[in-house]
């Protein structure tokens, strides 16, 4: 079989050796002669899956005492709502910079809790730039940031510091590079961008914060009751933690946060300097900032797509069509996306250019 570069934006590509193990689970998980997805989740096999997991995420993250990690269901779109209950106080406001599609939508669902204040937002642009120099009040409870922006191609590289709380969804830049957990009170990351599968939701939670919201908080909306059941309050996704746990295996037997926030960039400077070199195509994105997982662009002349659009087909390229909100192309470059992989986009934007050039 001819291999896939596979540039998909979510779910997307995870190591070739963790779809074997996960696979393999399916129909005999720990030599039970059990599957994964029919043992107990109290059971002793997988309550040492789930530890696992949790205390690989605490190991790559390198995350100070004072932290709780979880693993729970509802993907980043019921984490916005999560963070609102959870993270309201006397202000009942949350503080928002918008920078895409789901900061925007991060933003609506405070309004269900308290109200939400927008600091500052890319809008204006189409989102293709990171708002700075905004200012912090200090009439808000929490402020609230996207990391990373997968549909317009921004990424944060400097997080802002201030008194006030900070909450941020990392859902698809986390793992992809060092981060400085204690700067935050709540991170929280769908998985299946650089962790897993869908269907499990990672929170690494300040115990600080939990259980101090001026709101009344649904049961299952509640951090404490997670935190109080390590995880365990209800019945996890089994196979997307099992998963997950196998790719952070994979990522610290080969060199962890260092090694692959290395290959990152190596990745995003492959793809972004042939956007920039080559005459047929045009970065959307603000170059200082540019996202390392999304690198999103344009054809100059819209009359070569049909041409280029063929020839990324015949070199077995996948998922490069951009979101209907920036159109063009978008080359999302997950974790588990190998070099060259990038090199072969390369090679037929090149290619594209000495023909139509």
């Amino acid at each position: 079989m001819n291999k896939i570069h596979n540039y998909s934006a979510g779910p997307c590509i995870l190591p070739q050796e963790v779809f074997e193990q996960a696979a393999n689970s399916i129909n005999n998980f720990n030599n039970t002669n059990l599957s994964l997805i029919e043992i107990s989740h109290r059971s002793n096999d997988f309550i040492e899956v789930m530890e696992e997991a949790r205390s690989l995420v605490k190991e790559l993250l390198n995350i100070p005492d004072g932290y709780t990690v979880l693993f729970l269901q509802g993907g980043a779109s019921l984490g916005f709502l999560t963070t609102a209950y959870n993270m309201m106080r006397s202000n009942k406001t949350g503080g928002y910079i918008v920078t895409g599609a789901w900061a925007k939508k991060a933003a609506k669902e405070a309004d269900f809790v308290g109200q939400k204040k927008i600091l500052a937002s890319s809008e204006d642009a189409n989102f293709n730039y990171i708002p700075k120099n905004y200012k912090v009040p200090s009439d808000i409870d929490y402020l609230h940031l996207t990391s990373n922006n997968t549909i317009f191609g921004t990424q944060i590289k400097e997080f802002p510091t201030s008194n006030t709380p900070l909450v941020c969804d990392m859902s698809s830049d986390i793992f992809s590079k060092k981060i400085d957990v204690s700067s935050f009170d709540l991170i929280y990351a769908g998985a299946q961008k650089n962790m897993g599968p869908a269907g499990t939701t990672l929170y690494i939670v300040k115990d600080e914060i939990i259980g101090k919201s001026s709101v009344s908080i649904p049961t299952m909306l509640d951090l404490k009751t997670h935190a109080d059941k390590d995880s365990m309050f209800n019945t996890p996704p089994v196979f997307a933690i099992y998963t997950s746990m196998l790719t952070l295996q994979w990522l610290k037997g080969n060199g962890g946060l260092d090694w692959i926030e290395n290959r990152n960039n190596n990745k995003a400077n492959l793809i972004y300097s042939e956007i920039d070199r080559n005459s047929l195509f045009n970065g959307t994105a603000e170059i200082e900032d540019r996202s390392n997982m999304n690198a999103t662009f344009t054809l100059n002349n819209e009359a070569l797509k049909e041409q280029f659009d063929s020839m990324i087909l015949s070199a077995n390229i996948s998922g490069l069509k951009g979101h209907r909100s920036v159109g063009g192309y978008r080359a999302s470059m997950y974790n588990a996306l190998p070099l060259e992989s990038v090199q072969i986009l390369v090679d037929v934007m090149k290619e594209l250019e000495v023909k139509f050039g």
